[in-house]
C-alpha cells in the first residue's frame, strides 16, 4: 500500500485508502504518509449496531487522529 500511495503521489495524484479498514487495522493505514481519505463506512455502521452511531465514529475518529499524530510534521 505504501508503495502505491508513493505511486501516486509522484504522479501527481491523491492517496486514498478503504475497503476492509475496520477498528483493528485502519492506524497503519492512517499513519502512511500523504494518506488524504479513508473510507471505512461498513466497519462504522457496524460498529454502531453495538454503540450507536455517534460513539462508533467518535472511536473511529480517535484511532485515525492518534495514528496522524505519530507522522512527522511535515506530512
Amino acid at each position: 500500500i505504501r508503495q502505491a500511495g508513493e505511486s501516486a503521489l509522484c504522479l501527481g495524484m491523491r492517496f486514498n485508502a478503504g475497503h476492509a479498514l475496520n477498528y483493528f487495522n485502519v492506524q497503519p493505514v492512517a499513519r502512511l504518509a500523504g494518506i488524504r481519505e479513508l473510507h471505512i463506512g461498513h466497519a462504522i455502521i457496524s460498529r454502531a449496531v453495538f454503540v450507536g452511531l455517534r460513539e462508533a465514529v467518535r472511536e473511529m475518529k480517535r484511532l485515525m487522529r492518534e495514528a496522524q499524530a505519530q507522522l512527522p510534521a511535515a506530512q
